[in-house]
């Protein structure tokens, strides 16, 4: 995850990765689009992979005829729904950690057991009996 992350690219290289002139890429940092690092001065930006990625999707979307605000709209939501997808996970692994704990303190019913159907058990009101 840290190899994705680490912002490693100067913008000619990161240009040519994504096959896109520089001055796109800056036209995509001014608009939101993209956030590389800046170097310790603040005066070169440093590309990621994961921001190559993302400038790969942001051509993707343009290549489909989506203008710059509805790229950001899209890729806003995918970051969410990342997101969501991750609290999604968690949840399910605490419901599968607490699921067993939960039904041997609790001494709660299976959710699976057998039924008895109406009247095939004997009865006091069987004549046979």
């Amino acid at each position: 995850m840290e190899f994705e992350t680490q912002a490693v690219y100067v913008i000619s290289v990161a240009a040519e990765l994504a096959g896109m002139h520089p001055q796109t890429l800056r036209i995509y940092e001014r608009r939101g689009l993209v956030q590389p690092a800046r170097t310790a001065g603040g005066k070169q930006r440093r590309y990621s992979n994961a921001d190559i990625a993302q400038l790969l999707r942001i051509a993707q979307l343009a290549e489909i005829g989506m203008n710059l605000e509805g790229i950001r709209q899209v890729m806003a939501l995918e970051i969410e729904v990342a997101e969501l997808k991750k609290e999604v996970q968690l949840l399910q692994a605490q419901i599968a950690q607490s699921t067993p704990d939960t039904t041997t303190r609790f001494g709660l019913v299976p959710l699976r057991q057998s039924v008895t159907v109406f009247g095939s058990r004997p009865s006091i009101f069987d004549k046979d009996r």
